[in-house]
């Protein structure tokens, strides 16, 4: 996909909960770095397998980090927006 980068949102709230995820699982920062480079640049890249989500989260959409962790996002693509909503595990991402 060619032009304008998407702008990536990173709420206080997402801040706080990634900085004490981060904490926890240094190793995972660089992958994380990688994703968020293809998704500014292209978030229909099929290697992000990015889907949406249902129940409760319904309007969100969801990454997987690695199997286990996941990273919950907003889309306003018609604005050009991706805003970041939380970092976790599987399960506490999707409680």
């Amino acid at each position: 996909m060619t032009g304008k980068l998407y702008t990536l949102i990173t709420p206080p709230a997402f801040r706080r909960t990634a900085k004490k995820f981060f904490k926890s699982h240094p190793e995972l920062r660089e992958r994380f770095k990688s994703i968020l480079d293809i998704l500014i640049k292209d978030p229909t890249n099929p290697a992000l397998k990015m889907h949406p989500l249902g129940g409760k989260l319904k309007g969100l959409h969801a990454i997987r980090l690695t199997y286990q962790y996941r990273i919950t996002l907003i889309l306003k693509i018609t604005e050009k927006e991706i805003i970041l909503v939380d970092i976790g595990s599987h399960d506490d991402v999707y409680r």
